[in-house]
């Protein structure tokens, strides 16, 4: 491969890497500060009124994740462009299963977050309903919203699952790094999965998410923008595999 196509790869490693932080920053801001801040457990009436007395902050957490899943669009692409060399069916998967997870389900779930300041919003149609049951039905949203995101968050689990394989084969990525990734996959399925078959575990499925996901991605992230992809003078072809890539 050529000097220039060696530095465009890694201008592209790069780009994934800047997305992936804006994924990270605005994701965890939208889940991690505005809907835990906002959110009472069992207590409607309290959580209505936080959201009521912070909707600007509540509509930017809208607002944020919207970005991120817009971003997660292109870092799936761009991954698949990334690592097609090592195996184009796996690559071509694992993107399918991102967009699956954010673009597609997350996206469309973040209606059940908007709805609640719909219900909440004294439109005129809604006299039918008392307070009360506006307060429960903004909080019954923002449980499903729950649910859903963690329906994409399965989907997700397959894709770290996919990706880690890649970046275990390639030599343009530390193979530590695919294991990271292997081990995250367990935790977004594991949290997944325990949520619906088993909620006595939901603390510690989501203690297991923050621990395996959050080092994984955050690793995987500055790597990318610190590092790029290795070239063939960091002890390896670009992209290749560490066997011979699928057709």
């Amino acid at each position: 491969m050529s000097k220039g196509a060696t530095w465009s790869m890694r201008s592209l490693a790069r780009m994934t890497g800047l997305l992936y932080l804006v994924i990270i920053v605005c994701a965890g801001f939208s889940e991690g500060y505005v809907r835990s801040t906002v959110l009472v457990p069992g207590d409607a009436a309290a959580t209505a009124g936080n959201i009521l007395a912070a909707e600007g902050l509540f509509r930017l957490g809208f607002v944020t994740d919207l970005i991120a899943f817009l971003a997660d669009a292109a870092v799936a692409v761009l991954f698949y462009v990334l690592l097609r060399p090592v195996s184009e069916t796996v690559s071509l998967l694992a993107a399918a299963f991102r967009l699956v997870a954010h673009p597609a389900i997350a996206s469309v779930n973040l209606l059940n977050h908007f709805s609640v300041l719909l219900l909440l919003g004294g439109a005129s149609y809604l006299d039918a309903f008392s307070t009360h049951q506006l307060q429960a039905l903004a909080l019954l949203s923002l449980q499903i919203h729950r649910y859903g995101y963690l329906i994409g968050g399965a989907f997700f689990g397959v894709h770290c699952a996919l990706l880690g394989y890649l970046i275990v084969r390639s030599t343009a990525f530390p193979r530590l790094l695919g294991f990271l990734l292997f081990a995250a996959s367990a935790g977004y399925l594991f949290e997944s999965l325990s949520f619906f078959l088993a909620p006595s575990l939901e603390s510690l499925a989501s203690g297991l998410v923050v621990a395996t996901a959050g080092v994984a991605e955050v690793s995987l992230c500055f790597w990318l923008l610190i590092k790029g992809v290795r070239d063939a003078g960091d002890g390896g072809d670009l992209l290749a595999s560490s066997t011979s890539a699928e057709t």
